[in-house]
């Protein structure tokens, strides 16, 4: 029991790290994966840095998209767009 009671604190707080950290973060990539493999030309994003546009173009060679803004039309690497803030935008009034 000695050598085990000193390594059950341990187990124990790895398994919490695992269902209250690691684990949700990989369903997170994974629904941002999903997310940003669904999109399609028309749909309105918000970047990771705030920058609101619509999906004009769409590169799968190098996994960019090309965003009409009021600014006219910029090139992002598609790990830029943020979903929490696109699914915000999109979601219908109440």
């Amino acid at each position: 029991m000695g050598e085990m009671g000193q390594f059950l604190p341990m187990i124990l707080i790895f398994a919490v790290a695992y269902f209250f950290i690691i684990r949700p973060q990989m369903k997170r990539q994974k629904d941002e994966r999903k997310f940003v493999e669904a999109l399609k030309k028309g749909d309105k994003v918000i970047t990771k840095s705030g920058l609101h546009g619509k999906v004009v173009d769409l590169n799968d060679k190098d996994s960019s998209f090309i965003l009409e803004t009021m600014a006219g039309r910029l090139k992002f690497d598609r790990s830029a767009i943020s979903m929490e803030m696109s699914k915000k935008l999109n979601a219908p009034a109440k």
